[in-house]
């Protein structure tokens, strides 16, 4: 007999409504027969579906219990064939009168794609050769009041897909493998750094002050104190105390908002790596920064050369390493150290049409020419270091330069992933740093005010220390070959429908 396959079309708002009524209607009746499916509570489960087929020689007649939704059916009469997702995979179940009882049978066949069922069976291989479940029994355990997406094109409409992650996650298999591959990449990292000596800690997402950073943070208010509050936009001044209070190494897995723009790499709400190691450098966390990096790829990709969208990255060690101002030089053909004054290198931007202010520094005009010319070109793993002291406020300054900063960052696909320093800890650079940053803020209307108290932990004296931060995001797209920031995130932040 010809297979049916029985899906269903969401397409149509009409259908759909019949539908949600037919479905409604089910479980009226199979409660008043005392067989409501949400009072389920419990059911063994002994195998899962990959498991029965990586190991289907050594399962092959046993019998299990496994539990799932169903997700396609082909009617043939008195025997069907059903497939089951679990959360492993799905595997393929075969239900027949004879097998079951006529009472069973008739009640399976009233169950609807997308219901979670409960089936104990024997392991075997259908005539077409597919691993599959030969049903002794099989139980309703929650009712799918909803339809699914239709089967063959499943859930294309990207807004709605970030809105109903559940379903997304449902109907389209690799959107789960993603997040598999975020937990196991976060993993990864715990235990690289764990290794390193690292301590993992906990630092508060409410802070009492807004800061003179360049984010802007989420306001809430706090009610028995009576004060307003802001949500962190770092983890990085909180760390910092803990290496002056003597821990050598720490890091911090934390969410971070700023409330900023949207984009394929911003989302308001965000996960950072911020971690801290006393009596190294800039280029110790540049080491630090291409061992797990390359040590990710090989564990997450299974090699070093990795393909984001198109394109072969090359992740093994070593990393192209460039100064700011030599990368300006190579790709924008300027040479910083011609512009002998201010004037000269506003001069020089204005020929080249690259926009700058007009008390514009060297240092403001080499940022410019960088963000113009060169960031697009770093598709390779690469390293821009020794930043100017304009845009690096907690960075310490260069012995042999202090124009510039013990600064890079790190850049793959023309995007920058992440920040790293040799920290400033010279609580009088700091607090001057600080006020002119501040200045700026609430020049344009903010309320920022100087970390007091970190300045004060300065002032007991910090040692020197390389810092890092990466976002945990965009690194997550890397690996996984994803798009865009909102399908590393399993919900992204979105306008709410009717606005």
């Amino acid at each position: 007999m010809t297979e049916e396959i029985l899906t269903q079309n969401t397409e149509n708002e009409e259908n759909v409504g019949s539908v949600l009524e037919v479905r409604r209607n089910k479980l009226f009746e199979l409660q008043k027969s005392n067989n409501d499916p949400y009072m389920e509570v419990k059911y063994d489960v002994t195998a899962y579906t990959a498991d029965i087929k990586e190991n289907f020689d050594a399962m092959d007649g046993q019998t299990v219990s496994i539990a799932g939704r169903i997700m396609s059916r082909r009617d043939m009469g008195k025997a069907n064939f059903f497939d089951v997702a679990d959360s492993s995979g799905k595997i393929q179940v075969y239900i027949k009168l004879d097998d079951v009882g006529e009472e069973m049978f008739s009640a399976y066949k009233k169950w609807d794609i997308g219901d979670i069922v409960g089936v104990v069976g024997r392991v075997f291989k259908s005539k077409r050769g597919e691993i599959s479940i030969h049903t002794e029994s099989v139980k309703l355990l929650s009712k799918s009041l909803r339809p699914l997406p239709e089967k063959f094109h499943g859930l294309k409409d990207q807004d709605l897909r970030y809105r109903q992650r559940y379903v997304d996650l449902i109907v389209n298999p690799d959107v789960k493998d993603t997040f598999k591959k975020r937990s196991e990449i976060i993993r990864e990292i715990r235990a690289f750094l764990d290794n390193k000596g690292f301590l993992e800690v906990d630092t508060p997402v409410l802070h009492t002050l807004e800061i003179g950073a360049a984010a802007r943070p989420f306001v809430t208010h706090h009610n028995t104190l009576d004060i307003d509050m802001y949500l962190r936009i770092e983890t990085e001044l909180y760390l910092k105390r803990l290496i002056v209070g003597g821990f050598d190494r720490v890091y911090e897995v934390g969410r971070i908002f700023r409330n900023e723009g949207m984009s394929i790499k911003h989302n308001p709400e965000f996960t950072s790596i911020e971690l801290y190691q006393a009596y190294t450098d800039y280029h110790g966390m540049m080491d630090l920064v291409e061992e797990l990096y390359s040590g990710l790829a090989k564990k997450i990709c299974g090699k070093d050369i990795i393909t984001y969208q198109g394109t072969e990255i090359n992740m093994a060690s070593p990393w192209e390493r460039l100064t700011m101002a030599e990368s300006v030089k190579k790709y924008a053909g300027e040479d910083y150290d011609t512009w002998e004054t201010d004037e000269i290198a506003r001069e020089v931007a204005k020929k080249r049409h690259v926009e700058v202010e007009d008390n514009a520094t060297k240092g403001d005009v080499l940022i410019a020419f960088f963000d113009a010319y060169v960031e697009e070109k770093l598709i390779q793993p690469t390293f821009i270091y020794d930043y100017p002291v304009e845009n690096s406020p907690l960075a310490k300054r260069k012995k042999s330069n202090p124009a510039f900063t013990e600064r890079f960052e790190f850049f793959i696909y023309a995007r920058e992933m992440g920040n790293a320093f040799s920290e400033l800890n010279d609580p009088i650079d700091q607090r001057q740093r600080f006020e002119k940053q501040v200045a700026e803020k609430r020049a344009a209307g903010a309320n920022a005010e100087v970390d007091e108290d970190f300045i004060n932990a300065l002032e007991y004296g910090m040692p020197p220390t390389g810092g890092l931060g990466f976002g945990l995001d965009r690194l997550v797209m890397l690996l996984t070959d994803s798009y865009s920031i909102r399908d590393v995130l399993l919900f992204p932040t979105m306008k709410p429908l009717d606005k």
